[in-house]
Order: C-alpha cells, then sequence, then structure tokens
C-alpha cells in the first residue's frame, strides 16, 4: 500500500515526463548560448553609458539613449533564454551562463584592448568542460508544463518552506542594504539571486503553459497562469533595477561572474525543489553535474581575477581652472586636457557620492 503521509505526483502528470531528444535539446541549448552573448553586449553597455554619463555631468543614468539601448538588448537576451526553458530544464540552461562571462573577456579584449592572460586561457577551458559535464549529466527528462502540474508543484510543502526561508533571507539582506547602509557586493548580488529564482520558476511555468497552448492544449484560461506571470514581471523589474545597482557601485568584471555564480546557484535549487528536476537521478550524475558546476564556477574567478577594471572619472572630480589659486600651463589647452588635482579630495568623498547614485 502506497504511503499517504506524503503527497504523491497524480498518474496524469507522471505520464507528462517523457525522455527529451537530443534536438530538442542542442535548440535550447543554443538559444541559450545566443541570449547569453548579448546579455553579456547588454551588460558592458549600460557599464559604459554609466561612465559616460559620469564623465558629462550629473544627468541621471536613464536619460541615455546608450543605457535604453543596452535594456532593450537585455531583454532580447532574456527573450533567448525565455524560450530556452522551455525546450529544456532549468538547471541544464542556467549553467549556460558561463558564456556571458567568456564573451565579457572576449569584449574587453577586442574593444578595452586588455592583453589576453593565461588565466583567461585556463579559465575558458575549464568553463568550457564544466558546461560539457553540466550537460552531459543533467536531468534528461522533459516535463510538459500544464496548469495542473504547477498549481500541484506550487501548494506542495517542500517549496512552501523553500519560498518562506527565501522571503526571510531577502527581508534581511533588504534592510542590511537599505536600512544599514552595507553597500557590500555580496549582499546586493544576493538580492538579485533570490530574486532570479522566482524568475526561473515563473519562467520556465509561463514558457511550459505557453508551448502546451501552442500544441493544442490552452492553458491560458487558468488562473495559475496570470499568476506566474506577474511573478515573472515583478522578479525580472526588481533583479533589473539590483543588479543595474550593481553595474553603478561595482565594476562590471567583478559583478558578472559573481552573478553567474548566484544566479546558477540559485535556478539549479529552484528546479530541484519545485520542479524536481533531480528526482531519480543517478548519483554518479548528481556528482558529475556538481563537478561540472565546480569547474564552470573556478574558470569564471580565473577569467575575472586581477581583470584590470573600467576606471570610472570622480562624480566629485575638480577640474585645475576651478581650484582657487590653481594655475593652468600655457601648453595645455584648456578643452583638451585638465589636470585631476583635488582627486585626493574626492576620494575621500566616495561613499557619499556612492550614496547619492543610490537615490
Amino acid at each position: 500500500m502506497a504511503n499517504s503521509s506524503s503527497p504523491q505526483m497524480p498518474s496524469a502528470h507522471r505520464a507528462d515526463i517523457l525522455e527529451n531528444p537530443l534536438r530538442t535539446y542542442l535548440l535550447g541549448i543554443i538559444i541559450s548560448i545566443c541570449g547569453n552573448v548579448v546579455i553579456s553586449i547588454s551588460l558592458n553597455i549600460q557599464k559604459y553609458a554609466h561612465v559616460r554619463q559620469s564623465q558629462r555631468g550629473s544627468k541621471p543614468y536613464y536619460t541615455s539613449v546608450m543605457w535604453w539601448c543596452g535594456v532593450v538588448l537585455m531583454g532580447v537576451g532574456e527573450l533567448g533564454n525565455f524560450a530556452a526553458y522551455g525546450f529544456a530544464p532549468a538547471s541544464l540552461i542556467a549553467p549556460l551562463g558561463c558564456v556571458s562571462v567568456i564573451a565579457s573577456a572576449v569584449i574587453s579584449v577586442v574593444f578595452l584592448k586588455e592583453m589576453v592572460r593565461p588565466s583567461d586561457i585556463v579559465g575558458g577551458t575549464l568553463a568550457i568542460a564544466g558546461t560539457y559535464l553540466l550537460v552531459t549529466f543533467a536531468p534528461h527528462t522533459f516535463t510538459h508544463i500544464t496548469a495542473h502540474l504547477v498549481q500541484y508543484y506550487v501548494i506542495s510543502w517542500h517549496f512552501l518552506l523553500y519560498l518562506f526561508i527565501e522571503v526571510i533571507i531577502f527581508c534581511i539582506l533588504l534592510y542590511l542594504y537599505k536600512r544599514r547602509n552595507m553597500k557590500h557586493i555580496v549582499i546586493v548580488m544576493l538580492l538579485v539571486a533570490l530574486l532570479a529564482s522566482l524568475t526561473v520558476i515563473s519562467v520556465k511555468a509561463v514558457s511550459g503553459m505557453i508551448t502546451e497552448s501552442i500544441k493544442g492544449q490552452l492553458q491560458l484560461i487558468y488562473p495559475i497562469f496570470y499568476v506566474m506571470l506577474v511573478v515573472m514581471v515583478a522578479s525580472c523589474a526588481f533583479q533589473i533595477k539590483f543588479l543595474n545597482q550593481a553595474m553603478k557601485m561595482f565594476d562590471a568584471t567583478e559583478v558578472v561572474p559573481i552573478n553567474f555564480v548566484f544566479f546558477t546557484a540559485s535556478a539549479i535549487v529552484a528546479g530541484i525543489v519545485f520542479y524536481q528536476e533531480f528526482e531519480d537521478l543517478a548519483l554518479l550524475n548528481i556528482f558529475m553535474f556538481l563537478f561540472g558546476c565546480l569547474l564552470s564556477f573556478l574558470g569564471v574567478f580565473l577569467i575575472a581575477r586581477n581583470r584590470p577594471k573600467i576606471k570610472q572619472q570622480d562624480r566629485n572630480f575638480i577640474a585645475m581652472d576651478r581650484i582657487p589659486g590653481g594655475r593652468r600651463t600655457d601648453k595645455v589647452q584648456p578643452e583638451a586636457k585638465t589636470t585631476t588635482y583635488g582627486s585626493l579630495a574626492a576620494k575621500l568623498m566616495c561613499n557619499r557620492a556612492g550614496e547619492t547614485d543610490d537615490s
């Protein structure tokens, strides 16, 4: 007799779990890779927009056309990831975010004229090897996401416990970030990661139900679809807000790798808890999958390690001609070159300038 103490998945839902063809996996992987490359480009464009706005004056970053172009590109990249989640498990698509880190390193070499370091080559090799292990040993089953299945997952006790813990941690981090003014990159990126877990859950649910509707099984008439749609939009909006604040306060070479590690871990946990993607997975597959995660994280760390940061002119920069008693040589044209005399005092005000930017 079956144990009635734990809820059992309905037989109709079990029948929806089928072997996913290799062609479908490859399609999801290709879409995800393209989306992550576009996201990497968008992050660098937004960072450049912040740097340019800080050099030009005190105008908000959202008045820059270039910043909005970066936002649009990020939307396109996320749309690609949205489609990819409809073809493969979240635990398979999320680790492919290392492509974004590798692409960022390539962009810095091509456009910022940085040198290719040995650690870049080693890190890229480890990241690619880790990605191969992740793709190979990830769960190779495909679940038809229906409204009834999503409702079943939402009310499961393990997800409700996971959601409760996540809300508590998010509130504590938000209190430290806003009230205690702790502008640490780990705190900001943890806020992004916690929101990303809800994004992954809702994106896969919405994408799966849309896919089933296109196939002929209409899922858009169920309220759970619109609940997940609202969660997806809200979590994406706040995720972009905190990510954008991180890009303002820290360098892209710091934000991108940390975001990859936190987002990947958050997405994998979300897939395991909500969609039960590791259910009945062999122990060897789990070990190799985690080993692939470790290789990818190590590769990302090596790529970002000691990479030159993008220099950003200080908001409190004081030109020589504006300093009382400052003298300007005749050999230097005022419009062509200014000296950063007074930057020492500006550096002492960096924290105050960061608070002003965040507001």
